[in-house]
């Protein structure tokens, strides 16, 4: 393919939603600019479902790619075992190996709709191909070139440490096994967000000692709440990229006003002067209502993002019922509310309780405040739980 050299297209990849490059911005642009043909990489740890969180690198990874580079998804099915350190309070419970291939199972798919999978510039890679042929003694060869006091460095560690906490050796050896899939794959580029930079500049150290070879990051910025904790899995603000539609919508409507400038610029495919114009000019909810209808489109598609636009208009705006609600058959005539809960909207009695509690259910519009209350069954009877969750009684 043909490198694209555009000057305001690769300022655009080294500057929108991205945090640092390391060594420099103006030294990886210089070798974009010479029409250099480079192999960039991004790894994904196969630990859970993808995310929101995930658009942003996937975002700056299409950018690469429609300039020509070459790019490789690295699923890291062998450092997922391990588990990333990364902000973690404690070691990672272990995954299986079923587990983790399940995880993954549909990684494509959903990564297709951001990289164009149907281009000769793209690959998708596993590190357990490799990593699992190192010996003993490749491994101790490998594990010679970090230090204990450098590994020791990370916030994370140093945060355990204060607290008492244990550390366990396998943590050490995360960033040593993703420096090495650098070194085998032989990049040039490593993309991921800012909380991965300690394991992708070990990548660039690695990379300088074994190949004798310079090795870029770029970091982006993450995309996190007014408090600055990231959105996804560890905080419970997860959503993910395969969330129906309607419900990926609400949730986005979720947010707080302050997430509406970052979440512009890291998620949707919208012009920076057109960023700056909504901002401006719109009123937070409208202008949260646009990046909800922009991200849905994006993972699900025009006509679902304008369908679930519709349904959260007619549901929170005008008061009314949604268009299309769940249907479920009940053959009981009297049951408890809270059995009614885990039967059809929530996953635990404890979760249903502290809804009811909280006003957060209603049944024919009516807000339930009874937890031990007993409802009598009937046909077309509604049940919501919070703002977003409706079932009907046939």
């Amino acid at each position: 393919m043909k490198i694209i050299t555009d000057s305001q297209k690769v300022k655009e990849a080294l500057t929108r939603g991205v945090e640092a490059v390391y060594p420099s911005r103006k030294e990886l642009e210089r070798v974009l600019m010479s029409g250099k043909k480079i192999r960039i990489y991004n790894g994904i740890d196969p630990t859970g479902e993808l995310h929101i969180g995930h658009i942003v690198v996937l975002r700056k990874l299409r950018q690469f790619q429609d300039l020509g580079h070459e790019i490789i998804v690295l699923i890291g099915d062998f450092t997922a075992a391990i588990g990333d350190p990364t902000d973690k309070q404690a070691a990672r419970k272990p995954l299986s190996r079923e587990q983790i291939l399940q995880n993954a199972k549909n990684y494509r798919k959903q990564i297709g709709k951001f990289l164009n999978t149907k281009k000769s510039n793209i690959r998708f890679l596993y590190n357990e191909e490799w990593t699992n042929k190192l010996k003993p003694k490749d491994m101790l060869e490998l594990a010679s070139n970090f230090t204990v006091a450098r590994l020791l460095e990370r916030d994370m560690f140093q945060r355990r440490i204060k607290e008492g906490k244990d550390i366990h050796v396998h943590e050490f050896l995360y960033p040593i096994f993703q420096a090495y899939d650098s070194v085998t794959m032989d990049v040039d580029l490593e993309i991921g967000g800012n909380d991965q930079t300690f394991n992708m500049l070990a990548g660039r150290m690695l990379m300088k000692k074994m190949k004798n070879k310079e090795k870029f990051v770029l970091a982006t910025k993450l995309l996190t709440d007014p408090q600055g904790k990231k959105m996804g899995k560890t905080e419970g603000n997860l959503v993910r990229l395969d969330t129906d539609p309607k419900d990926m919508y609400g949730k986005i409507m979720s947010w707080t006003d302050e997430i509406i400038p970052l979440g512009f610029e890291l998620l949707a495919d919208l012009s920076v002067e057109e960023i700056e114009k909504i901002c401006k000019n719109y009123r937070p909810r409208d202008a949260k209502a646009k990046l909800a209808r922009e991200v849905v489109s994006i993972c699900h598609g025009e006509k679902a993002a304008r369908t679930a636009d519709k349904e959260f208009s007619l549901v929170f705006r005008e008061k009314k019922l949604p268009t299309k609600i769940p249907e479920i058959k009940i053959i009981k005539k009297f049951i408890n509310i809270l059995e009614l809960l885990t039967m059809t909207l929530v996953s635990s009695k404890s979760e249903a309780k502290r809804m009811v509690l909280q006003k957060g259910v209603k049944i024919d519009g009516e807000i339930q405040t009874d937890w031990r209350r007993i409802i009598g069954i009937k046909k077309e009877m509604i049940i919501q739980v919070g703002k977003r969750k409706f079932i009907k009684i046939i």
